[in-house]
């Protein structure tokens, strides 16, 4: 069964303007245009477009009422829920340094926060679900720009050597600032203690030693010698965060973190513990169907510092590109290994391609229109930012046309959960 889906874009402040509705093939609102959730997710769950063709206004609904037919015996029977949610993201502005738990990490924080009586809408409120959130987002613009990940100790240690090369060539240098910063990051746990400190004490407004390093650094990033460096785009990076957040202990951060461009096609994959921040391009994002998160730095909602760091994976990394993988032709997969989620790219397609499920799918379709017909028979044309939900019953789509098939759908039920 197909069945027509849509929804309204929502309107964080750093959405961009037009790269949504330039994406749909529609009118600009004049609003900030951040995320459109394709899925049954509580917080925004997609519109049924003909709401009598299942009795329902909503996929959320519609879920709940007849979870068999809409999700399949499997998913029924192990919570009756949609395990993903796919989104269209246009960054038009950095988004908050954050990170999501592993399921364990999830489960406790819910049952003690809810033991607690924490209301679910509370500011201070962390866990608001017992699932975690592992993510994947994939560039659709020409480019797509991120933080992800603490990057390797060298090179820490080599940003703070043009940082010092930076100090020593101004007209007033502060070499005691970056000293200060040195001895956080010389010891056993470098990366865990060091981003505590600035959490910590940075957040304080200008009292704390750490607000003096915040802004001596964001001061040298924006000199010649350090924008010159094989470091330039994170010193560039400093200073659009500093100019939205000035003063704030993220900006510091973004140093510590692997500076990534993505190209269109390539891809990220955000596992639990993994801190990060999107800062600017149009994706098609896939997570696990879940609404906890830990932010650290470049935002106004709530951080809270102890649980951020028992969440957080400190082990340093190279920025975690997630291979995709050529299937047949035409067909491109995007599998990060868990059983929530998995992603595909088709087309344009010059024959018919197909693609196998093993449950429920939303496709979304970029570009040029598509045809897609299932396995049960049935079929749907889709146009230019259209998007369709599709049963499991289907089993497999061929899709062909001049347009881009995005298609969200269940991952391996035996692959490993972090």
């Amino acid at each position: 069964m197909f069945t027509a889906i849509g929804n309204t874009p929502r309107d964080y402040g750093w959405g961009s303007a037009t790269a949504i509705a330039e994406f749909r093939g529609t009118d600009a609102s004049g609003a900030p245009e951040a995320e459109l959730w394709l899925g049954a997710h509580p917080g925004s769950p997609a519109r049924v477009l003909d709401a009598a063709s299942v009795g329902h206004a909503d996929l959320a609904a519609w879920i709940e009422a007849d979870p068999v037919r809409a999700l399949g015996a499997r998913l029924a029977a192990e919570g009756a829920r949609l395990p993903f949610l796919m989104k269209v993201l246009a960054a038009a502005a950095p988004l908050s340094l954050q990170a999501h738990p592993t399921p364990a990490q999830a489960r406790a924080g819910y049952a003690r926060e809810e033991a607690d009586g924490v209301p679910l809408t509370a500011y201070d409120r962390n866990y608001k679900d017992e699932f975690h959130k592992p993510e994947l987002i994939v560039a659709v613009s020409d480019t797509f720009d991120a933080l992800s990940g603490f990057r390797p100790l060298s090179e820490v240690r080599g940003v703070l050597e043009v940082l010092r090369a930076a100090d020593a060539a101004s007209s007033e240098p502060e070499p005691a600032a970056l000293d200060l910063l040195e001895s956080r990051l010389s010891g056993e746990h470098a990366l865990r203690d060091t981003v505590e400190w600035l959490l910590r004490d940075g957040r304080g407004g200008d009292t704390g030693e750490a607000s003096w390093v915040i802004d001596r650094v964001t001061a040298l990033a924006a000199s010649e010698t350090a924008l010159a460096s094989p470091y330039g785009p994170s010193f560039e990076t400093v200073g659009a965060l500093a100019a939205e957040y000035p003063g704030d202990p993220g900006v510091v951060l973004s140093l510590l973190l692997n500076r990534v461009r993505l190209v269109r096609g390539e891809s990220l994959y955000l596992a639990a513990g993994n801190i990060h921040a999107y800062l600017d391009g149009l994706g098609i994002e896939l997570m696990a169907a879940s609404d906890n998160v830990l932010r650290g730095g470049l935002t106004p909602k709530h951080i809270d510092v102890t649980e951020l760091i028992d969440v957080l994976d400190f082990t340093p990394i190279a920025a975690p590109y997630l291979a995709p993988l050529e299937v047949s032709p035409g067909v491109t997969a995007y599998r990060p290994g868990v059983p929530d989620f998995e992603l595909y790219r088709v087309g344009p397609a010059t024959q018919v391609a197909r693609v196998e499920l093993d449950g429920p799918a939303i496709v979304v379709v970029e570009g040029d229109g598509v045809s897609i017909g299932g396995g049960t028979g049935a079929s749907v044309v889709l146009g230019r930012g259209e998007s369709v939900y599709v049963t499991p019953d289907e089993r497999a789509l061929e899709i062909s046309g001049a347009g881009i098939a995005w298609i969200a759908t269940t991952g391996s039920p035996s692959a490993l959960v972090e």
